[in-house]
Order: C-alpha cells, then structure tokens, then sequence
C-alpha cells in the first residue's frame, strides 16, 4: 500500500486553517489535520501549507526542497472518485501567498508523483511570526476551474 505525500504530512501534524471556494462551489471546510478542502461534485481539491523545517531531512530530500523556518512548503492534491477510492487528477496549478503587509508572492507549483499519485508542491517566503493568505486556482484537463483560498500562521520554531 503506498502514502499518499498529502497523507504524509498530514501526519506530521499541521495547523488549523480556513477556506473558501467560488459561488459555484461546495463550501469548503477545514478537515482533520488542518487542511483546506474544496469538493465540486466528485471532485476535491485538498491543499496544505506548513514549514519546511518541520518536515524530516528525509522527506525534504524526496520532495528536492530545503528546511527552513522562513520557507513555506504549499501542497495541493487534486482528486476524483469517493473517498478512499479516490485517484489522482492532472491538473495545472496556479498560486499566490500574500503576507499581513500585503507583499505578494508567485508560487511555482511543481508535480510530486509517487506511484499512482499526482501532488503538486510550491514554496514561498514567511518571516515568523506571520500570517499567509494562499489563492489556489485548479484546472483540469477538461478545463473545469476551481479556486480556494485559505490561510495559515506561521511561528518561530
């Protein structure tokens, strides 16, 4: 059976969070955890954010990023079917991390594959203690588009 790298570091143990979806959309919840998701029909959009230097030097070398108080590791999954029977969706991800000052950043969002899995993964710049505001957006091969948008603190560790 493999891990999911979502289910990974949702056993780390994250922060609590809120999140927001479009009109069209389903209300997004906070889940177990601390993450953000967003479901559109069969659909779930389920997104993380959390310090890098909270990840073990392992895990940070599987996914090629660096530990580190002021870098934020952003994760987003993109899955279809019920629940634990879900699979993973293609998709193209775009998103932005604002801080309280309101400096934006870009996020390069990059694919994470481990066996039949597709994350996505991104960094971005925090000065502890802050508070990010991630704008997920979500397309998927078929085009359908959906947006979340939640937000995390972050402390000295």
């Amino acid at each position: 059976m493999r891990i999911a790298p979502l289910t990974v570091l949702l056993a780390i143990g994250l922060t609590a969070c809120s999140g927001g979806t479009p009109p069209a959309a389903a209300p997004a919840a906070p889940a177990s955890q601390g993450e953000a998701v967003s479901r559109v029909g069969d659909v779930s959009v389920r997104a993380n954010a959390m310090q890098t230097s909270a990840l073990s030097p392992t895990v940070a070398s599987q996914y090629g990023i660096s530990r580190a108080d002021n870098t934020v590791m952003l994760l987003v999954a993109v899955r279809q079917g019920p629940e634990a029977q879900e699979v993973a969706l293609p998709a193209r991800i775009t998103a932005t991390a604002t801080d309280l000052r309101g400096r934006r950043q870009t996020i390069e969002m990059r694919e994470l594959r481990s066996g039949d899995l597709l994350d996505y993964i991104g960094t971005a710049e925090a000065t502890p203690p802050d508070t990010l505001r991630f704008d997920v957006t979500v397309v998927r091969e078929n085009g359908a588009t959906s947006t979340m948008q939640f937000t995390r603190d972050f402390y000295p560790r």
